[in-house]
Formats: structure tokens, C-alpha cells, sequence
């Protein structure tokens, strides 16, 4: 019995597939005798018309929101410059390994000892810590990439998780607004679309899927002007992978700043403006428009020149596999 998401996978190993939805038996059937379209649509119980929703349009002389120069630390990361503007998505690509976690923490205020130079808004910030990267006039949020240990409190409720992160908007002289509190929690349930038997249970019992829309939601609720986001659709069924694609366009035309690290090359194609390709700490190419596709992305991921044929392509591959 083998349990994927990948349709690539299931196509080349699987001899009978099945279905299920909401831990009920949907459909068997005998594999190759469905198309991906029709096998999604059963994942997900509507018609599949497209992944990824339209991009948005950007103001292309905005001053950014983010701006960092020559951000470094230890031998992890060397010399990264960045900028994001106002509505814009930008990807970080590459090898697994290769910095983008450790800048998205960077910058993030959880690495002791690292140099550089952020602005804000135009104005120079210290980034010492998380609490300071969520302050009012930074207004930055961290998506983890591991939502049960760095993202939630597994044995408390949907209710305490998603209220955790916003407990200093809801709460007067130490004492929470109740009503305050539900207010933004069921704004959070309905904007996400978060599945649950009541917000009392512990979050814990959630599907894989409702636990990242709770690490997300919890983080929405400080309204960040600025997200950084860990790989956030990883180990998640397609149609909460779907989701969230339309509400990274929602919050991106509200806005917002967005860093998506993602070793989906179809999710930075299919979601981003920009994409960054790291490679051993530092940020090696940048792709965009018509240069943004899967064989660039892989290229540049490997460091080797732009426009290298898919043959010499194939065997970098194979060198940096063994």
C-alpha cells in the first residue's frame, strides 16, 4: 500500500488506485484509466479547472517594503541582496539546503550573529529577535515548514493556537476579550476555510491540511505586512494546496510582501513573480516572465550556465544525486 499525492508517483508505481475523501472510500479504479484532472477532482470533491490562480498585477516602480543588503551569517549564508515590493511573491528556489531556510530565519530574527543591513518601509531595522520582527512597524510573520513542532501546540485547542499569536490585540490589562477573541477567530475559520468539529478540541486531532491553515491563520491574525513562508504546502492534500495558491494572490493584491520558499518548481512557477535560486548560501540567479520554467529553475539550481542543453542537464543531475 503506498499513500502520495504526487500523481507522477502513483502513475509509475501504483497497479490499482483508490480514492478517498474525508475518510470515506470515493472510487477504485485501475491505474492509467484516469486522467490527473479527474483523479484531483475526486481528491477533492469539485471541478478542477486550474491550480494556480491568476497573478496579480504589480506596481513595477513601488518602493519596496523589504530591502536587505549583504545579509550573511556564518558559512550558511554570504552576501544575500533582496528586495520585495507591495503585492509582490517572490520564490527562493534551489537544492534543498542550500540557505533558504536559514534566511527566511535570518530575517526572521532567530540567528544570533547575523550581519547585513534590513530596511522597512524604507527605514533601517535591527532584526534581534522574533518579537522584534513582529512589532507594529515591522510587521513580519513566519510560516514554519514544520507545523506540529515549531508551528503548533498539539494538545491545546484551535481556539488557543489560532488566539495565541494575536493574545496582545485581544486582551486588555492581561485579561482576554472574549468576544474580541471569537470575533477574529471565526474571521480566521471563514477566510481559510478551516475544517473542525468546534474550536475547543485539541488542534492535534486536525487533517494535516487544517493544522497548516491554524499555523497560517495564527499568523494572519497580527495582519503582517510582510510574510515569510517555509515550504507551508508540504505533506498537504491538492485541494488545501489550492487554497492556498488563491490566498497567497488574495493577501499579495492586499498588499502584502510574501517570501516563498517552496521545492515545488511548479509552485514557484505557477505562484511567483520573481524567483531567487540559491545555491550554497547565496542567491546565483533571477528569473522571471518567460525565463521562469522548470528547466532554468533546475539549471540554475545546479549552477550551471543559462542555456545548457537538457542532456548535460540530465547528467549534472545524476553527478549531484550520487
Amino acid at each position: 500500500i503506498y499513500i502520495s499525492h504526487r500523481m507522477q508517483e502513483i502513475a509509475e508505481l501504483a497497479d490499482v488506485c483508490t480514492v478517498y475523501r474525508n475518510g470515506q472510500t470515493v472510487e477504485t479504479f485501475k491505474a492509467g484509466t484516469k486522467s490527473d484532472n479527474a483523479i484531483v477532482e475526486m481528491m477533492i470533491g469539485r471541478e478542477y479547472k486550474s491550480v494556480f490562480p491568476p497573478k496579480i498585477e504589480k506596481d513595477p516602480v513601488a518602493p519596496p517594503v523589504l530591502k536587505v543588503r549583504g545579509f550573511t551569517w556564518q558559512d550558511e549564508l554570504d552576501g544575500i541582496d533582496l528586495d520585495i515590493r507591495p503585492g509582490e511573491i517572490v520564490g527562493l528556489g534551489g537544492l534543498d539546503g542550500q540557505g533558504q531556510r536559514q534566511l527566511l530565519l535570518g530575517l526572521f530574527g532567530t540567528l544570533i550573529g547575523a550581519t547585513g543591513s534590513v530596511e522597512v518601509g524604507g527605514k533601517p531595522v535591527k532584526l534581534s529577535s522574533p518579537k522584534r520582527a513582529k512589532s507594529a512597524d515591522i510587521g513580519m510573520a513566519l510560516i514554519p515548514e514544520d507545523r506540529k513542532n515549531e508551528g503548533l501546540m498539539l494538545p491545546m485547542t484551535v481556539r488557543e493556537n489560532l488566539s495565541f499569536a494575536a493574545i496582545e490585540q485581544i486582551s486588555r490589562a492581561g485579561v482576554v476579550d472574549l468576544k474580541a477573541e471569537e470575533a477574529v477567530i471565526d474571521e480566521m475559520i471563514d477566510l481559510l476555510k478551516i475544517r473542525s468539529d468546534g474550536i475547543d478540541g485539541p488542534v492535534g486531532a486536525l487533517s494535516g491540511g487544517n493544522q497548516q491553515k491554524v499555523v497560517i491563520g495564527k499568523r494572519l491574525m497580527t495582519k503582517p505586512r510582510i510574510i515569510l513562508l517555509n515550504d507551508p504546502t508540504r505533506g498537504i492534500d491538492v485541494g488545501t494546496k489550492q487554497e492556498m495558491y488563491q490566498l497567497l494572490q488574495r493577501l499579495a493584491a492586499e498588499g502584502a510582501a510574501i517570501l516563498f520558499y517552496s521545492t515545488d518548481y511548479d509552485e514557484l512557477i505557477g505562484c511567483c513573480d520573481r524567483v531567487l535560486v540559491m545555491y550554497g548560501g547565496a542567491i546565483v540567479r533571477t528569473l522571471a516572465g518567460d525565463q521562469l520554467t522548470e528547466t532554468n529553475l533546475v539549471s540554475a539550481a545546479l549552477n550551471l550556465p543559462a542555456g545548457i542543453d537538457e542532456t548535460a542537464l540530465a547528467a549534472r543531475a545524476r553527478e549531484v544525486a550520487t
